[in-house]
């Protein structure tokens, strides 16, 4: 294999997983997931059953990866982040065909003991802070914190402060990329040089 299971973890028939991904302590991988190159899983995660997992993607315990939840590419989630698959449910009712899809953009970082409600995307780049219950759609390089989050500021790629001048643009010094901001919305105007994982 290329990938590691640590002993007493689980990982059930019909799963793909990338290589170099670690899979630590007392996890179970349903079946139909999809899991990149390059995870981390620590302790105690479920993913699936149909789960789809990007690469680079790390994920910290106590973390639940349902039906209907994508994570792109090189996104965080932080410890006992909750994610959801249906909006009303019932013990003595069966929804299992209305779960909503949920998806975190590329890069996103989800703090620990956020939730995040089923049926709302996550934009690229954006920071959820620590502790705060996600209900809505979240815009790419926003920081959104509290319950419910709400904008709050705009991070760079790197996880810089964005600072945006009377025409609305904003340059990170850490690697020069640049952002336009217009009506809410923040794009990314010119990308780095150099690859971020170089200035690691």
């Amino acid at each position: 294999m290329s990938y590691f299971i640590h002993e007493s973890s689980y990982i059930d028939p019909n799963v793909e997983i990338g290589d170099d991904t670690k899979i630590w302590h007392f996890c179970h991988v349903m079946g139909g997931s999809k899991i990149g190159k390059n995870c981390s899983f620590g302790q105690n995660c479920v993913i699936g059953p149909n789960a789809v997992i990007g690469n680079n993607v790390k994920v910290q315990n106590n973390i639940s990866l349902y039906d209907g939840v994508i994570i792109e590419d090189d996104v965080f989630i932080g410890p006992s982040v909750v994610f959801t698959n249906v909006t009303n449910p019932r013990s003595f009712i069966a929804r299992k065909d209305e779960y909503k899809k949920t998806v975190i953009k590329k890069g996103a970082s989800l703090g620990a003991n956020c939730t995040v409600i089923c049926g709302i995307t996550i934009g690229e780049y954006a920071f959820v802070g620590a502790g705060s219950t996600v209900t809505k759609d979240i815009p790419s390089f926003a920081l959104v914190y509290g319950n419910p989050a709400r904008v709050k500021g705009w991070y760079s790629i790197a996880g810089f402060e964005l600072s945006f001048d009377n025409s609305g643009i904003a340059v990170d010094q850490y690697d020069g990329t640049k952002y336009k901001k217009e009506k809410g919305v923040v794009s990314l105007l010119k990308e780095s040089i150099t690859p971020i994982r170089e200035f690691l």
